[in-house]
């Protein structure tokens, strides 16, 4: 009989951390965002220090969405290898990607850094991990291309790799640039921030029905009765908001991952790296503050919430055997396992931007794994194309490319 929970680690972790009230009137801003995770919250901090009235409302508690189920991994690295990226977008645009990626874990580590936020943020290198000897080319391909970028790698052997890492692959990417968050918590506190300092106001439980277009009075329907009139609206709703596009943009992917028991004695090594694999779909693998190691992967293509989470337990099992085939060493007793739902794009790079089919309208929508990076991205661009200023990733990541 299963006596764990299937409650992420994170919610169990932290609790409801805040309160919101849904929309009871009808009221006004400039700019509505419409999603409480992580990227809501970040794009409502940027939209309060441009000056703009901003409204944040989600449908759920605040967090309860993708963030919530995240294991808030922090890479550079996108879904497509870098040397593959170039075939597909080109040299210019895949080099610029990958390097941004850099540059958006720093920007966050100073946003922490300077609003003293409490949310587990922790500096670690990132092992990307051979799996099998039949890929050796085109990783080694993947390491020059990375080296060529300039990005901060070291290739590392077998042997290396099993003395210090006593992990089993037969060669590895080592990057200085990752780290790893408590998504839930930073959103919590981000968003206290914002109410705070720029009078953001938040609605949780609030269902957007319908958006009305009328030149000077665009008007969202919530909760039935109320009106919320705007300038600009604002989409941070992830992989839901393929609903409300009618070109699909994205395919959805159902993933898994289960957290340990705390660890006694977890080795530094552990400690101070990510990992990541080159199986498909890959393991990828982080530790908690609290000495716990956290485990995902086992990726399948989603079909419906009821079957993704029927399947927790079968994949939980299937995530510790793959464990202990990398490390086999490493002895984990599993505590809370969950499942979460998230979007992939043919080309692994975001859509940020507006959406010219509809007026005043923009989507921060971080899609692949690592959408945090991507998000912490969005603010500068979305900062951009509200102020009419050039951003070369407002074209990268448009629709319609």
């Amino acid at each position: 009989m299963r006596i764990r929970s299937d409650e992420t680690y994170w919610l169990l972790k932290n609790g409801l951390l805040t309160v919101h009230p849904s929309l009871q009137e009808n009221t006004r801003c400039d700019v509505l965002i419409v999603g409480g995770g992580i990227t809501g919250a970040l794009m409502a901090y940027q939209c309060g220090l441009d000056g703009y009235n901003v409204i944040l409302i989600d449908k759920r508690d605040i967090a309860f969405g993708s963030t919530c189920a995240s294991t808030s991994m922090l890479q550079y690295e996108i879904d497509e290898p870098l040397h593959s990226l170039k075939e597909k977008v080109g040299n210019t645009v895949a080099i610029d990607c990958y390097r941004e990626g850099v540059r958006a874990i720093e920007n966050l580590e100073n946003l922490i850094k300077d609003l003293k936020l409490a949310c587990g943020f922790e500096r670690k290198e990132s092992l990307y991990l051979l799996r099998s000897s039949k890929d050796e080319k085109w990783f080694e391909k993947e390491y020059h291309a990375r080296q060529q970028a300039g990005l901060p790698v070291n290739f590392l052997t077998k042997e290396s790799i099993q003395n210090k890492y006593k992990a089993s692959a037969e060669a590895g990417i080592l990057s200085t640039s990752g780290a790893s968050i408590d998504a839930y918590a930073f959103t919590h506190q981000l968003l206290k921030i914002c109410v705070d300092r720029f009078d953001l106001k938040i609605y949780d439980h609030t269902v957007l029905e319908e958006v009305v277009y009328k030149a000077g009075n665009h008007t969202a329907k919530v909760g039935g009765e109320f009106n919320i009139h705007f300038k600009v609206i604002l989409y941070a709703t992830g992989y839901e908001s393929q609903a409300q596009i009618p070109k699909k943009v994205a395919s959805l992917i159902s993933t898994y991952a289960f957290v340990s028991e705390p660890i006694l004695h977890l080795p530094k090594y552990l400690k101070d790296t990510i990992f990541w694999d080159t199986q498909d779909p890959y393991l990828y693998m982080r530790t908690t503050e609290d000495n716990r190691v956290l485990v995902g992967g086992a990726d399948e293509n989603f079909k419906n919430p009821v079957r993704r989470d029927l399947l927790i337990e079968k994949k939980e099992l299937h995530l510790i055997k793959q464990l202990a085939e990398l490390f086999p060493q490493l002895n984990v007793i599993p505590d809370f396992s969950w499942a979460g739902t998230f979007g992939v794009t043919k080309d692994s790079l975001p859509y940020i931007g507006p959406y010219l089919k509809k007026p005043n309208t923009y989507y921060i929508l971080g899609f692949g794994g690592n959408g945090i990076t991507f998000s912490v991205m969005g603010m500068q661009i979305i900062s951009d194309a509200l102020a009419g200023r050039s951003n070369r990733f407002v074209e990268y990541f448009r629709f319609g490319r």
